[in-house]
């Protein structure tokens, strides 16, 4: 009886070794700085990456003067892989400028609700532009509600940036479907 338990106990342990062999191992992640670009003329009022946070960004502004921590990426890149991106948008945002109502008067206030009812939100799944070093993700605002995002060391206008797209860019006539 005793050889018959240890039979068992060791082809359970040969077993285990050989399920582990199977068993994909996890990438080591980091978390990294987070910044946008917004190459449109409408306001980014928020966004984020995998949920983690990024600044609000005017028209046609940001870059990597402005960050937030952190979105959770692996340290080396990986075919296939892609982010979260969500953002609200205003799509009118100096329209308040010209408002004849008192600051944060109770008209004003109420103006600024309807204004605020125009804004979108928006989510894309997103792949990232290869990096062979983990640096700071870079979210470009694009026209039709594109999004391009990189994660390397290089920043926006560098040499060795994945996108270096105009700053200030038309929505085109018609835009893409997705």
């Amino acid at each position: 009886m005793p050889d018959t338990m240890i039979c068992r106990v060791f082809l359970l342990l040969a077993a285990s070794l050989l399920l582990q062999g199977c068993v994909e191992s996890q990438p080591t992640m980091l978390g990294a700085s987070i910044s946008g670009v917004n190459h449109t003329s409408a306001a980014i009022n928020h966004f984020s990456v995998n949920g983690g946070g990024g600044p609000n960004i005017g028209p046609y502004g940001g870059g990597p003067g402005s960050q937030m921590c952190c979105a959770m990426l692996p340290v080396q890149w990986r075919e296939g892989l892609t982010v979260v991106v969500e953002w609200e948008k205003d799509p009118s945002p100096h329209d308040y400028a010209n408002w004849s109502e008192p600051l944060f008067s109770d008209a004003w206030s109420e103006r600024m609700k309807g204004h605020q009812s125009k804004y979108t939100r928006h989510r894309a799944v997103v792949q990232v532009a290869p990096y062979k070093q983990l640096g700071l993700v870079t979210v470009h605002f694009l026209p039709c509600d594109q999004v391009k995002v990189s994660a390397s060391p290089t920043y926006e206008g560098l040499s060795g940036h994945p996108y270096n797209f105009p700053r200030r860019m038309e929505v085109p006539s018609t835009c893409p479907t997705p």
